[in-house]
């Protein structure tokens, strides 16, 4: 390596951690802005800065959004249906998958681009379409008003990645299978299904993240308290004549902080598991 090298090399890494670092800053300001200001009180809203010093520490947001939110039945609303979402879609994404890629049969090209184009669809366009299916089915207000699209939504993504991942597992393991004795089902849980970890963790991942902060179908198909989800505790706290925006606040925070969790703990699954999906397929 000459002295220009070096002389080039030493200034454009500096300039990448800078350029990294501004943006990451970027990305994670509006997170600091909404824990700042959710530990003011709502007095201290409107200033000139960016952020504020509370004068006091408002701990009391989060309790109140905490209690009069109903934060633990939405939050069990939301556990309850992006659990089952999940499931369901790694379920038929799985199969699906292994429909289109290992079996021979003549729509399959047809039936998996049919599939993959939801990905092009937008979610909002549907709402009322699905909100006349929905009524009609008698199905409003119930938790498979919130599932079904969850599912349907997040399945192109899903199918794609298990296709991509699945297409790199060698075929000779089904074959011996095959002359083992093994049915379509015990060769796609018990052979296939156990080598694409990677892929079904960032599937889960996704889905979960994509689904839940959802607020638009929700507030359209549900009207009931019941199987209402964390994005609805914000409600609680505006008024028709005025807002409690520091307890607004403290219930964003309280529902973005899951999300935030799970991505920090898992977002080396994610990386990788799109890697591998697009390397591989």
């Amino acid at each position: 390596m000459n002295q220009t090298d070096i002389r080039t090399f030493s200034w454009k890494k500096p300039l990448l951690w800078a350029v990294l670092i501004l943006v990451a800053v970027v990305q994670i300001f509006p997170l600091i802005w909404l824990a700042d200001f959710s530990l003011a009180s709502s007095n201290e809203m409107f200033t000139s800065g960016l952020l504020v010093i509370p004068k006091k520490i408002q701990w009391g947001n989060y309790v109140k959004a905490f209690i009069d939110g109903h934060f633990l039945l939405y939050l069990k609303n939301s556990i309850l249906i992006n659990g089952l979402a999940v499931i369901l879609v790694l379920l038929v994404s799985i199969m699906a998958g292994f429909a289109c890629r290992r079996m021979n049969w003549k729509l399959r090209g047809l039936v998996k681009t049919l599939l993959l184009m939801g990905m092009m669809i937008p979610i909002h366009a549907t709402l009322l379409p699905n909100y006349k299916i929905f009524n009609q089915l008698g199905l409003t207000d119930t938790i498979w008003a919130l599932l079904i699209p969850y599912v349907a939504f997040s399945l192109p993504q899903g199918l794609f990645l298990m296709s991509s991942f699945m297409e790199s597992i060698p075929v000779e393991l089904e074959e011996a299978a095959v002359m083992d004795g093994c049915g379509i089902y015990r060769i796609v849980f018990r052979i296939i299904t156990p080598m694409m970890k990677s892929s079904i963790a960032t599937v889960s991942i996704m889905t979960f993240l994509n689904n839940w902060n959802e607020f638009m179908m929700a507030s359209t198909y549900l009207s009931s308290p019941k199987w209402k989800t964390l994005p609805f505790s914000v409600l609680e706290f505006t008024g028709q004549y005025s807002s409690n925006y520091a307890v607004q606040f403290a219930a964003m925070a309280l529902t973005a902080a899951p999300a935030v969790i799970v991505y920090i703990l898992l977002n080396k699954h994610i990386t990788k598991g799109v890697a591998m999906g697009a390397v591989k397929g």
